[in-house]
């Protein structure tokens, strides 16, 4: 499939515009960038956990999908999705069905780190042939900011805000990416909607692939991250170009770097556009939350060059 934007462009909008998602959300970028690597002459069934997308896209009476669409709860959309994925298999089987269909879930990082994670694991192990999409803002943003396992260690949130006693949230996040691809699936991958062409490249390798696939995107949040909505695409962006969220896929187990950084920018460029990272740079702010920063960063970087056969330059 090509990943040329005059191709691209052509396709259907199988997200309308018109949603309720904020201005500058990062959320519907990277749906639509994932179903742009869709292949054509199937159809689509997706399922979304509660959470900001499904409450600002299926306001009833009206939708924004021109798909089917499943809401279901936070913690079993991965379950749900393979239910259907199961009965679809049956009915193709029995020739019940002629169409051929794909099944995509799109959920946020506190349905898919935290509270979703039983469901993804499970539905990795058995094997479903599904695409799992983790649109990651790394809090709970739909109801209220708070913090998830997908929380950068030093962020406010509403569950760990700073002052006299504390310094933001005290743990460093989860890396999932990883913990999906030690379920041995076909394919993982980390994105994030600044590199466009990259993201949709993985999205139709995720579709291509027999069995469960993974895509975690870097989709940032400017009313729980406390930045201008126009800089959306231009943290995103500084994400990767100072490794906080490097860009790679493990495929049949080999791991990829897919975007190689040179001229690695320090975290604090990208942490200091942030008002849930404001108070690390006031004079009395803690300068060992900003280096405990930095270090976990860099030491990330280098173990995942290990994994990918690359060396540090």
């Amino acid at each position: 499939m090509s990943t040329k934007l005059k191709d691209l462009v052509q396709k259907p909008e199988l997200l309308s515009g018109g949603h309720r998602m904020c201005a500058g959300c990062g959320g519907p970028i990277a749906v639509r960038q994932v179903l742009m690597g869709a292949p054509e002459g199937k159809k689509l069934v997706i399922a979304n956990p509660t959470g900001c997308l499904e409450v600002s896209t299926t306001i009833y009476p009206y939708t924004s999908w021109n798909t089917s669409f499943i809401h279901c709860g936070f913690e079993n959309a991965a379950a749900t999705l393979s239910g259907a994925e199961a009965t679809y298999n049956s009915l193709k089987m029995q020739g019940k069905i002629e169409d051929d269909y794909n099944f995509v879930v799109f959920g946020g990082d506190g349905g898919t780190y935290d509270i979703g994670f039983q469901s993804l694991s499970g539905v990795l192990e058995r094997g479903h042939r599904m695409v799992y999409v983790c649109y990651n803002n790394e809090a709970y943003m739909n109801t209220g900011i708070q913090r998830s396992s997908a929380t950068t260690l030093g962020a406010w949130t509403t569950t760990s805000p700073h002052g006299k006693e504390s310094s933001g949230k005290p743990q460093h996040r989860k890396d999932l990416t990883a913990i999906v691809a030690a379920h041995n699936i076909p394919y993982v991958a980390q994105a994030s909607i600044s590199h466009w062409r990259d993201l949709v490249r993985k999205a139709q390798k995720a579709f291509s692939v027999d069995g469960p696939a993974f895509i975690n995107v870097m989709a940032p949040c400017h009313r729980g991250w406390r930045y201008p909505m126009e800089k959306t695409v231009e943290l995103a962006k500084l994400a990767v170009q100072t490794c906080v969220w490097p860009l790679y896929e493990v495929e049949n187990g080999q791991w990829n770097l897919t975007t190689k950084v040179r001229n690695k920018k320090p975290v604090e460029e990208y942490m200091k556009l942030q008002g849930r990272f404001g108070h690390l740079f006031r004079k009395d702010g803690d300068r060992e939350v900003l280096d405990k920063i930095q270090e976990f960063v860099d030491h990330e970087w280098k173990k995942l060059l290990r994994m990918c056969g690359e060396e540090e330059e």
